[in-house]
């Protein structure tokens, strides 16, 4: 595997950097983007009744650091009395900025996924360049010598394909299970807020 590394050249060390990148980004969406860790189920089953919920600042700050969900509750709670355009404007607010937090580092994950194939290409065209450089210099046209030069040439392509393939299929499982989990606390935080405001 070392051998295979070393005759890829110096493009392999950013393609091989940025497969640590792409398998961090991943392990750590994975952990973070868990559905009990973004809708906890205990507020979840506290949301089927609406009183007893804190007014406080203080409280709603602790709210809003539990989960992304408690957060758009804190952000409702804490508008609730304020006419329902107004509430619907701090609301979506809220749901941008969730957005934006489940969202965090997927935009290095698909770079990852988009630059990989081309440093794999450069790695290709730059050791194409020096094999014939190399039977140039020496005179040769040896098909075996060319042959095994565009091997290990192609070595830094297949390197690049083989990082940003799973990114790729990894960047767009995440997006789709953010899209599910941003629906999920819409809708709930609908029915949560609807019933509040028909209960007061």
């Amino acid at each position: 595997m070392l051998e295979i590394f070393q005759d890829g050249g110096l493009l392999m060390l950013p393609i091989a950097f940025c497969s640590v990148i792409a398998v961090a980004i991943c392990l750590e969406r994975w952990w973070s983007l868990r559905r009990a860790q973004v809708l906890p189920e205990p507020l979840l089953a506290r949301m089927g009744d609406t009183s007893g919920w804190p007014s406080s600042s203080t409280a709603l700050n602790e709210l809003g650091e539990t989960s992304q969900l408690g957060y758009v509750l804190a952000v409702g709670l804490a508008n609730i009395a304020q006419p329902k355009e107004e509430f619907q404007k701090a609301r979506q607010t809220a749901l941008d900025i969730t957005a934006h937090s489940l969202e965090r580092h997927l935009t290095g994950l698909g770079v990852v996924a988009s630059i990989c194939p081309l440093l794999g290409i450069l790695g290709t065209v730059v050791g194409l360049i020096e094999v014939f450089d190399q039977l140039f210099a020496a005179g040769q046209t040896d098909s075996q010598l060319l042959a095994g030069g565009i091997s290990t040439a192609l070595i830094t392509t297949a390197a690049g394909l083989s990082v940003a393939i799973p990114a790729l299929v990894c960047h767009r499982a995440l997006l789709r299970h953010v899209d599910a989990l941003l629906l999920e606390i819409e809708a709930v935080s609908d029915r949560f807020f609807d019933q509040m405001r028909k209960d007061a």
